[in-house]
């Protein structure tokens, strides 16, 4: 069976539909998300071109008839010749020594270019650009994607004048915000939230895990492999992460099994959302795996008001990219006061329990432990 939108394979039942005829079986195109049933898919695939590989729906081509749209549609030949030329893309890629998460990418960007314009005509291609609803930033990683496509064929362009802006999370979530979201959701992305909050990985760092990164006898994670270039880091977690890490299915080499970035990030899109609604709460369904890094990030360096330690949980090589948790920190908590209770200790149990209620060692003063928590 073929996707009568794009002539995709790669299809997936999607439910079913109750007619008058009775029960009719739909299914999903996993590439380009078009939704059909058996009789359609018939239909219209006896409807379509029978010289292409790309079936196109004839309803489809008679409503792009008087449309400029309609000279885009990529032939066989064509679609066949830039296929070729994304799989040469891709192991050039590879012998460069990209990533494979740089490449998958690369080949994303291309491919969207490729549905709207010629990628062999880079006037084409900026035309493309400029028509498209899509933010500045994503059109500038639209440009690095062609720039290196052309490279690979040894030409070049004059591209347009699109730049990367720096962005800032709208908000930070509180804790409680955090601990209520992972309580409504599933186990897996609950555990995914969990580990994200403690440790402050990215949700692509955190799918590679596997299970012998996990020291369950010393609550230690150690992230060998990060991305983006990022530094290693190894990281002390609470009883609690373990537990729900130990409880994932162990039929795989990696902790969360099989489950991609796409499937992660639809999965806490519902169940954010149906917790928003339950607790009265929007800003819950504005929460995402990146932005509890965010969190992290902010709420580290407001507790310690270091930045290098700060740079090294995250993993960050350049203290630049550390800045914008400090001025996120002095944003959020303008309004708290810097003022610490100090508490002194002569005793190991007495410094025992000023660690238990939150207090943090600072120094030895004749023969004393001092400890301080922020009021």
């Amino acid at each position: 069976m073929q996707c009568p939108e794009c002539g995709s394979t790669r299809i997936c039942k999607d439910g079913a539909r109750y007619t008058n005829e009775g029960q009719v079986q739909r299914y999903l195109c996993r590439d380009c998300g078009f939704r059909f049933s058996e009789k359609s898919y018939k239909k219209s695939y006896k409807e379509c071109q029978t010289n292409s590989n790309r079936q196109i729906c004839a309803l489809k081509v008679k409503n792009l008839e008087n449309t400029t749209e309609l000279n885009n549609v990529v032939g066989d030949k064509d679609q066949l010749e830039v296929n070729g030329k994304l799989l040469q893309f891709a192991f050039y890629c590879q012998k460069e020594g990209m990533k494979p998460a740089t490449i998958r990418t690369f080949n994303s960007a291309l491919k969207r270019l490729a549905k709207t314009a010629n990628i062999n005509n880079p006037e084409s291609v900026k035309e493309s650009l400029a028509k498209m609803q899509v933010t500045e930033n994503t059109k500038v990683g639209y440009c690095v994607a062609y720039a290196i496509f052309l490279k690979f064929q040894g030409k070049s362009w004059n591209p347009p004048r699109y730049k990367y802006r720096e962005k800032l999370p709208q908000f930070l979530p509180t804790e409680e915000e955090i601990n209520g979201l992972i309580a409504g959701c599933g186990p897996k992305t609950a555990t995914l939230l969990q580990l994200i909050k403690e440790t402050g990985m990215r949700i692509g760092e955190c799918l590679s895990l596997t299970w012998m990164c996990v020291n369950f006898e010393k609550n230690v994670i150690t992230l060998s492999e990060a991305e983006e270039g990022s530094l290693p880091r190894v990281f002390r977690v609470s009883t609690k992460l373990l537990g729900m890490i130990g409880r994932q299915s162990r039929d795989t080499e990696k902790v969360f099994g099989v489950m991609k970035r796409g499937t992660a990030e639809s999965c806490l899109r519902i169940s954010r959302k149906r917790i928003a609604k339950k607790l009265s709460n929007p800003r819950i369904a504005k929460i995402h795996f990146h932005l509890i890094r965010h969190w992290f990030g902010t709420m580290l360096y407001h507790k310690t008001k270091d930045m290098d330690h700060v740079r090294r949980m995250l993993g960050h090589r350049n203290i630049m990219n550390t800045q914008i948790y400090v001025n996120m920190e002095q944003a959020f908590f303008a309004e708290q006061s810097d003022d610490y209770t100090v508490k002194v200790a002569t005793t190991v149990e007495e410094a025992t329990v000023l660690i238990e209620v939150g207090f943090e060692y600072v120094t030895d003063m004749d023969g004393k432990k001092l400890f301080r928590k922020r009021k």
